[in-house]
């Protein structure tokens, strides 16, 4: 088989920073850039190399960002277009490049943009976005839902027509088969690459292809109504393949593609570099073990499932497109909460295991900012106390369905969104040193246990373990293995321990990992070399009869 061409980002860590909650330089408790320049040598001692910035463009902040009012500007709470240029140049300083998030499938309704599209049906800028007329009863020109409310289409009544959002209805979707619009959008693009950016994270970019019937949904229990006809479709292939032959391929960048709803056959679709469209996408199977989102309805981590995706895809894309290695983002809970165990007992262990799992993989490692300081999930007690539009959305959604207040809270306190949005836990001073303000969302109350300054002063900590695992990626010994090699399942149907090898030119590494509180003993074939990572300080002797401790994760050179 031909083998990728190696490109720089193959072995590259990528940094996830949510703005808001992240440094506040000013004290008006929200984060800001400056706070993250502030925060840069935490970054580079970790070993990351790239840093995805959440939004920080211009927004009325209905979703955080994600609903952006100028593409050219910076927010104020997060400072000045030369805020944002001195992040790129200091970065640089440290190896390290910015990758922007690109928010295109929609904008603010109070982007100048939609403010004329709205003006009248006469408007030049009315065909940007997607206006319907109502069906002859005056309900929406069709049955689609919104991931925010219960409808994906607002009346305006000025004109009688209804407009299109897949998301809140401040967040009104772009026409992308208008070319002006494309057009604008690659205006956008070639603004921020000429400043240095090294690419973007592309939000829910599956979704910009609209079928020009605009179809009734037929599928309603897999997910937001209407996924079937705006998701993954060959319109969205080709706006990608545009961007690249008029953006991207002038530049030497990374892109990661925000794609729900995709197989590994779309992945390999997106991500196949003969393809030109995009370096990766985030894949959500992975994350959709443990719950019904649509129905908003908690089941079982299953291991058995999540070995099996896993292999999917590291087994599909090999050599014919890549994977990211991500457990969790700005919309997902805390990793160690969801799938570790975050007692005292055992928060740090589980969170080393759960780190192991994903950085051995062939790959790119995403790191959550706190991810490496191991931060939990926080009891919230009242749906007062959310922040999220979508908790606001799943906690109406579980009552409308016959269960109790306290059950809806209990589903949120597993998945909201706003456990990742929990300001981050620099030490154990006022706010955990976040701000000397009053945080725009309440913090956590473990900041004494949890904090970046008692674990960059533990040498046996969560993050200096996740730095021996980005340090092994980017390693003479192992680094093309891990990033290069063949994924080998063991054990698929063990329900309590995931283990895996890599194999490259003749090197074989034995990946171990016990998701369970138990202790187990288990068997593998081969002679040990080397430990090369090891959560506890108890060493295997013998592959033979490997006694596990709860939460162990090891790493064995098994070469012949």
């Amino acid at each position: 088989m031909e083998k990728l061409k190696k490109k720089w980002w193959h072995n590259a860590v990528v940094y996830q920073i949510y703005p808001r909650s992240f440094n506040d330089s000013t004290g008006d408790g929200i984060g800001d850039i400056n706070g993250i320049i502030a925060k840069l040598d935490h970054i580079k001692q970790l070993g990351a190399n790239i840093i995805w910035l959440s939004p920080v463009n211009q927004s009325p902040m209905d979703d955080n960002g994600y609903d952006i009012s100028d593409y050219y500007d910076i927010a104020p709470e997060y400072g000045t277009l030369a805020d944002m240029e001195s992040l790129i140049a200091e970065a640089k300083k440290r190896d390290i490049k910015i990758l922007m998030d690109l928010v295109v499938n929609h904008t603010s309704d109070e982007h100048p943009w939609f403010i004329e599209s709205k003006s009248s049906v006469d408007n030049p800028k009315r065909d940007w976005y997607i206006w319907k007329d109502p069906k002859a009863d005056g309900s929406e020109p069709n049955n689609w839902e919104s991931f925010f409310t219960p409808k994906a289409w607002e009346l305006d009544k000025n004109s009688n027509q209804y407009y299109l959002h897949l998301f809140s209805k401040k967040q009104p979707d772009l026409n992308w088969a208008n070319p002006e619009v494309r057009a604008a959008i690659h205006d956008v693009l070639h603004f921020w690459l000429k400043k240095g950016i090294g690419g973007f994270r592309m939000d829910v970019i599956n979704m910009i292809g609209k079928p020009s019937d605009f179809p009734d949904a037929t599928i309603f229990d897999e997910g937001v109504a209407g996924w079937e006809h705006w998701a993954n479709n060959m319109l969205c292939h080709q706006y990608l393949r545009e961007i690249y032959k008029k953006v991207l391929s002038h530049y030497d960048v990374m892109t990661v593609g925000e794609t729900p709803f995709t197989t590994t056959l779309d992945g390999r679709f997106y991500s196949h570099p003969d393809r030109h469209e995009i370096s990766m996408i985030f894949q959500f199977e992975h994350v959709s073990i443990d719950r019904e989102e649509h129905n908003a309805v908690r089941k079982p981590f299953d291991l058995i499932q999540y070995k099996e995706i896993m292999s999917r895809w590291q087994i599909d894309l090999y050599q014919k497109g890549w994977n990211s290695l991500y457990w969790s983002n700005h919309d997902q809970p805390r990793t160690v909460s969801r799938y570790g165990c975050d007692s005292d007992e055992y928060r740090t262990i589980s969170a080393k295991m759960l780190g192991t799992v994903t950085h051995l993989m062939s790959g790119t490692p995403y790191v959550y900012q706190g991810e490496e300081i191991g931060m939990t999930n926080k009891t919230f007690t009242d749906i007062a106390e959310f922040n999220d539009l979508m908790a606001k959305f799943h906690y109406q959604k579980i009552l409308a369905s016959g269960r109790s207040a306290e059950q809806a809270l209990d589903f949120l306190n597993y998945f909201s969104r706003d456990h990742a949005r929990l300001p981050m836990q620099w030490d154990n001073s006022v706010n955990a040193g976040f701000s000397t303000g009053t945080p725009w969302l309440a913090l956590n109350d473990n900041q004494a246990q949890v904090n970046a300054q008692a674990e960059r002063e533990n040498e046996h900590s969560i993050f200096h373990y996740y730095r021996q695992l980005i340090a092994l990626r980017k390693s003479a010994a192992y680094g093309d293995l891990i990033t290069y090699g063949q994924y080998q399942l063991l054990d698929k149907d063990d329900p309590d321990v995931y283990a895996y090898l890599r194999l490259y030119e003749g090197k074989i590494l034995l990946v171990i990992a016990n998701f369970s509180k138990q202790t187990l003993t288990r068997s593998y074939t081969g002679e040990i070399n080397k430990i090369i990572l090891n959560n506890y300080a108890r060493q295997p002797v013998s592959l033979d009869k490997v006694e596990l401790a709860p939460y162990q994760a090891l790493v064995i050179d098994i070469s012949q």
